[in-house]
């Protein structure tokens, strides 16, 4: 149920073997990702949740769902990019369909996130789900 862009991570994920790449990774993704226009960081895009602040701008077009986003932490604004990857482009009803644990366990960052970075993986997750289901 993935897109073919988080599957292109995925196969990334395939041939990094350790941690430490996987990790540099995330955080690769998330310096390549365009920032948030700091008008966009208000209170109704933060994301609750999140040991540092993280923020997600949804955008609806023709029925399918994207989102820019944004945090002030390398490793979080890596996993912003990677739930990027995951969702955008989707229909909207796909968005529901998709288990983003699942996915992302196959890159194995279930494992190896802190139980507050783990939450806040979540928050996110909750937050896109809710502005997909408030569109459908």
């Amino acid at each position: 149920m993935a897109t073919p862009a988080f599957e292109e991570i995925v196969e990334d994920f395939e041939f990094l073997e350790d941690w430490e790449d996987r990790y540099r990774h995330v955080i690769e993704q998330g310096k390549a990702m365009p920032p948030l226009d700091d008008a966009l960081k208000v209170p109704a895009t933060k994301v609750d949740g999140c040991a540092s602040q993280v923020w997600l701008h949804p955008i609806i077009e023709d029925g399918v769902f994207r989102f820019d986003g944004d945090s002030d932490a390398m490793i979080v604004r890596g996993l912003v990019a990677v739930l990027r990857k995951l969702y955008s482009g989707l229909p909207l009803a796909e968005v529901l369909k998709v288990d983003a644990r699942a996915e992302m366990a196959r890159l194995g960052l279930n494992d190896h996130l802190s139980a507050q970075r783990s939450n806040g993986v979540r928050s996110m997750i909750e937050r896109i789900r809710k502005v997909a289901a408030e569109h459908v």
